[in-house]
């Protein structure tokens, strides 16, 4: 089945496989299917040039396919995993980690290491030795929403 398609379209059955696989990526999310359309568009710029030669078989063609796919998929990944630009807000979502360094006093005691403290207009639940209410404390981390204190 495979070699009357290939034989029946040519070199050309791989410009269209290309072509199905990124036009299936605008339906399927993940910038996934973009890289192997253009591993099939690859072999079938390869199929031009050797299409008339005793080796390019269905089966070699399939072989240099899925390699260039492996090919393909491990330098997109490389491409996108650079990253961006980094942000002018690094901690956008993460509204704990913009109180380390804040100075602060506690609106409840620190007791058996937990507590609550009370930065601008939220209650804060808190961890670090134990203190009284009313002591001064500075923020030093956080892990999720609970603030890493210690005594001013």
């Amino acid at each position: 089945m495979i070699s009357g398609l290939v034989t029946e379209f040519g070199p050309w059955s791989w410009w269209i496989l290309g072509l199905a696989l990124l036009a299936a990526e605008l339906l399927v999310p993940g910038v996934f299917l973009v890289w192997i359309g253009l591993a099939a568009i690859a072999v079938g710029a390869l199929s031009l040039a050797f299409w008339t030669t005793a080796f390019w078989s269905w089966e070699v063609q399939m072989l240099v396919f899925a390699a260039l796919s492996v090919v393909f998929v491990l330098a997109g990944r490389r491409f996108y995993s650079r990253g961006g630009a980094e942000s002018d807000q690094p901690l956008l979502n993460q509204r704990a980690a913009t109180y380390i360094g804040r100075i602060a006093t506690l609106g409840e005691p620190v007791v058996d290491g937990r507590g609550r403290l009370k930065i601008d207009d939220s209650h804060w639940p808190v961890r670090g030795p134990d203190l009284p209410a009313g002591t001064r404390v500075r923020v030093t981390g956080c892990e999720g929403h609970t603030l890493d204190v210690e005594r001013v």
